[in-house]
């Protein structure tokens, strides 16, 4: 499926499950609408936080169209699910958003670490939870973002299985791709970021860590949803953890697309 089928499947309601292992080589994205008001605040909490939130590209006001991660694209209809945000509470999580869409929405794509998975499954490190068929495990972290203007809170870490032998590989692989979140933050020590229980992820579904594995955890573009609700902003949509926007534009293309 290409990634333009893939948003047709969801704008149709034919695809409305998580989407990592789709679309494999396709950059994947994270999603942040809010009104233009808090736009500017959100911007520089991205910049002050790229590790969590390194922004792909920001729409004009209003628009539900990209200029460069993809054309034949409806942002309010396109991703797999949607959750909405208001006062800081999830008060929904709907199939699409067109219905409340506003004319003053700032759409904010950021980097996902399903993109560097399919260099990791060509070189032959297994992703746990593609192998399940689950959403990869998330956890809230005790590390403080750095805030701007109402948005603060604290990082969203993604958590994959790796074995021993292969985690000096995992670390050269991901940190190729910085616009993804890079390299890991952490490697093995999970209580060192304030998690007690591998098996209560704080969103999506927990995995299996077997003999000679170790959980490698990489900053994670759920931080926001964290940071939304910390925030208690009037009204902000972003997608379901775990159920991204696919974009048109290869991973190995990304530096040569940003200009980096």
């Amino acid at each position: 499926m290409t990634p333009a089928m893939f948003r047709q499947a969801c704008r149709q309601g034919l695809y409305r499950e998580q989407s990592s292992g789709q679309c494999l080589g396709y950059t994947q994205a994270n999603l942040v609408i809010l009104p233009e008001s808090e736009a500017y605040d959100f911007l520089l909490f991205a910049q002050r936080n790229r590790k969590a939130c390194p922004i792909l590209e920001v729409t004009d006001v209003g628009s539900r169209k990209l200029s460069v991660f993809a054309t034949d694209i409806d942002i309010a209809r396109d991703c797999p699910q949607y959750r909405v945000y208001r006062n800081g509470r999830l008060v929904d999580s709907p199939y699409e958003v067109s219905s409340i869409w506003q004319s003053d929405f700032v759409t904010f794509l950021i980097g996902c670490s399903f993109s560097f998975e399919s260099a990791l499954l060509e070189n032959g490190i297994e992703i746990r939870h593609i192998t399940l068929k689950k959403n990869v495990p998330m956890y809230t972290t005790n590390i403080k973002t750095t805030p701007a203007g109402q948005f603060h809170g604290n990082v969203v870490v993604s958590m994959r299985p790796i074995p021993a032998k292969q985690i000096a590989q995992t670390i050269a692989i991901t940190e190729q791709l910085p616009q993804v979140h890079g390299m890991p933050i952490q490697v093995g020590q999970p209580e060192s970021l304030g998690i007690t229980d591998l098996s209560k992820p704080d969103f999506g579904d927990s995995v299996p860590i077997y003999n000679g594995e170790i959980p490698v955890f990489w900053a994670c573009g759920v931080t926001p949803q964290a940071v939304v609700m910390q925030s208690k902003l009037p009204l902000v949509i972003t997608h379901a953890p775990g159920h991204m926007l696919m974009t048109d534009i290869l991973d190995t293309e990304l530096t040569k697309v940003l200009g980096e």
